[in-house]
């Protein structure tokens, strides 16, 4: 192992994440309502495998479980998301005690083992009641989200360490309602847009909501970025390049670090651009303790769209490999934002694994967690005030559109069973955080 905790600032935070629909499963108990995602997973030829996450990793009964494993991985900190129809069932109005008392006791929980919770408020599981209203097009949404953000500060409180309201508005808006893989699964520019703004405004009543409320937890926002590079120095690929990473990186960036969106992607976007009340941009753009960085790839355009580079390796997402990208894209927010401190939230890789006995070799995900590591160490060379990492994920769990046929997790879930197995990546994980490596390599790559 080449890289050690002592190449990260100090008090940097280790971690794993998850989020809740992904893994919990238990859909129907304890009075949770249905989200857009059990409604999407049961539309024909919506998920690759046609399946859903009525079950998942069943994390709902077995979270105790999944606490131990983190705990023996020597992790600081837990990035979990809570399920918005647990406690409202509506999305609004009357709460439900049990999806409170879950939560609790999933703190609680973390707390006992010394794990650090990082919550995150909105991971996609949207209520469908509210969905059936317009969802996040419906500028009514961001309002509920804020009730809802009060009623869980109050209830978690400053035990939790670190509360993120939003996960990724791009994919919940653009890739939700414009490109339709995502639920809704929806095809239109115009509401894709409207659900963008709505998104950051919900994040921004909810901070001044929670602010009331809490007073160490720190409060942020995750968002997915994507350094983008023109496929050559000619000016059309050099534009097209600036434009994605416009569309991708600064529509969301400059609302909330500028309050400002960026002119040159509003006058692209014409009539489709959002209403924009007096306020809202001042809303958006709330103080933050922190932002998360999820960070799997890079982009790479030219006029002719973007470009699949044929040296590169490739995950089992199609994704590009090119940890290069996390330290440009962490000094890139360093050198042009007034930005708050940063986590990197989520980072992984999917492969297809297979169990070999009681093992799960895995190399191409260790070498895909150390160059990253590398590239975030490099990033705080550069003077990136960086503090945190959370692996992508914990476990394997419900891929979205993809169903269970890719698989992201440290540790290997055999679904019929539930059944965990620690994979070599995990074990390289562990030798990391806990500088007991001696053996760990040799396991990973044999």
């Amino acid at each position: 192992m080449t890289i050690t905790r002592k190449d990260f600032p100090e008090n940097f935070v280790f971690g794993v994440a998850t989020s809740s629909y992904q893994i919990e499963g238990a859909t129907r108990e304890d009075g949770r309502g249905p989200s857009i995602w059990d409604t999407f997973c049961r539309e024909p030829g919506r998920i690759l495998d046609g399946t859903n996450g009525d079950v998942a990793c069943d994390h709902y009964h077995r979270w105790a479980e999944d606490l131990d494993l983190m705990k023996s991985l020597g992790a600081d900190a837990y990035r979990f998301s809570i399920a918005w129809p647990r406690i409202q069932p509506e999305g609004r109005g009357a709460v439900n005690p049990r999806g409170l008392d879950f939560y609790d006791r999933l703190v609680d929980g973390m707390l006992e083992r010394g794990l650090k919770p990082y919550a995150t408020l909105y991971h996609w599981d949207l209520p469908q009641t509210l969905q059936d209203a317009g969802g996040w097009a419906n500028r009514d949404t961001a309002h509920r989200f804020a009730e809802y953000a009060r009623l869980v500060a109050e209830r978690l409180g400053d035990r939790v360490t670190s509360y993120a309201t939003l996960n990724e508005p791009w994919c919940s808006s653009i890739l939700s309602y414009q490109i339709g893989e995502h639920a809704p699964g929806l095809r239109n520019r115009r509401l894709a847009l409207a659900a963008a703004h709505h998104l950051l405004l919900g994040h921004g009543e909810a901070v001044s909501a929670m602010r009331e409320v809490v007073g160490n937890a720190e409060l942020g926002i995750v968002l997915n970025l994507q350094p983008t590079y023109p496929a050559s120095d000619r000016a059309e690929d050099v534009a097209a390049a600036h434009h994605a990473d416009g569309t991708f990186n600064r529509w969301f960036l400059d609302p909330l670090l500028k309050g400002e969106y960026p002119d040159d992607i509003w006058a692209a976007y014409g009539a489709d651009v959002p209403e924009v009340r007096g306020g809202d941009l001042a809303c958006v753009a709330r103080p933050l303790d922190f932002m998360g960085v999820n960070y799997y790839s890079r982009g790479v355009n030219s006029a002719n769209g973007s470009v699949r580079p044929a040296d590169s390796a490739y995950t089992h997402m199609g994704w590009e490999v090119y940890p290069q990208g996390l330290t440009d894209l962490l000094v890139r927010l360093k050198e042009d934002y007034a930005v708050p401190p940063l986590f990197i939230t989520e980072n992984g890789a999917a492969y297809p694994d297979e169990p070999n006995g009681d093992r799960v070799h895995d190399p191409e995900r260790v070498r895909y967690f150390e160059s990253h590591l590398e590239a975030v160490a490099r990033a705080a060379q550069h003077g990136v005030d960086v503090r945190g990492y959370f692996a992508w994920s914990l476990m394997d769990n419900f891929e979205w559109a993809w169903g269970y046929s890719r698989r992201f997790g440290l540790v290997y879930v055999d679904y019929a069973s539930q059944r965990r197995v620690l994979k070599d990546s995990a074990l390289w994980y562990q030798g990391l955080l806990t500088g007991q490596s001696e053996g760990v390599l040799l396991s990973a790559t044999d």
